[in-house]
Parts: C-alpha cells; structure tokens; sequence
C-alpha cells in the first residue's frame, strides 16, 4: 500500500529535532482531524494518575482506538500536538518520548506544549492529531 503522508525535511533547518519539519497529504486524500486524545478509562477515570508516561501511553493507546474507528493507523497520522500540564521540561520530554516512540519512523511534525491545566481531573496529557487517507 503506497504511503499516504510526505515528510518533508530540509538541510536548510537543524536536524536535532526528532520530527519531520512538515509534511504533505495527497490532494485526493480524506483528512481526519482528531479530538484531544485523553488517558481516560472506558469507565471515564483518568488512567496513570501522576504518572507522565502512563498518561502518554493511554493517551497513544486511545488515539489509535479513534484512528481506527475512522479508518486509519498512526502511519496516517500528518501531525501532532502534545499537551502536558508541568512547566517542567523533563516531565514534557518524558511524555514526548512516548509518543515519538509510538510513531517509530513516521516521525510526523509535532508540537510539544507545556500547559497550565488540562480538562479532565488529574489530567497531565492530552495528544491532537490529523490523519489522512485515501479512500478505496
């Protein structure tokens, strides 16, 4: 099955970033925008409560539950937004890491956003993302 998303990298902007600088979907593609994926239980319960990394796994788990309902995986995810509520930038990267290494190779633009609060009750991660695909 022929990719759907381009990454888009350039020699031109610093390669320590561990994301692609932009991407691109086939202008036939259908776009799927998510909602902020949560780390809440079926039962409605903040999943890792304190737990960054628990979070971010649940939130990752979840997002790929509301990929596949609308048909796609996270190979047709084209970007992410990360939320994590700490002004620590160890407790940020901690759930970044999670993330990137849910996306393996498919390292999609990100934003990684240090916030004050998130909405749900004990809430510290919170993942948004665009897919595309292509329609049979």
């Amino acid at each position: 099955m022929p990719r759907n998303i381009t990454l888009i990298r350039s020699a031109a902007l610093s390669d320590v970033a561990e994301y692609a600088y932009a991407a691109t979907a086939p202008a036939n593609s259908r776009l799927i925008f998510l909602a902020g994926a949560c780390p809440l239980n079926n039962d409605g319960s903040t999943a890792a409560i304190g737990d960054y990394t628990g979070q971010a796994a649940k939130a990752v788990k979840n997002m790929e539950t509301a990929l596949a309902a609308a048909g796609a995986t996270l190979q047709d995810v084209i970007s992410t937004r990360v939320l994590v509520a700490s002004d620590r930038r160890k407790d940020l990267v901690t759930a970044w890491e999670v993330v990137r290494d849910a996306f393996g190779d498919h390292d999609v633009p990100s934003t990684l956003l240090g916030v004050t609060v998130l909405g749900y009750e004990n809430q510290l991660v919170e993942i948004e993302a665009v897919a595309a695909i292509l329609d049979s």
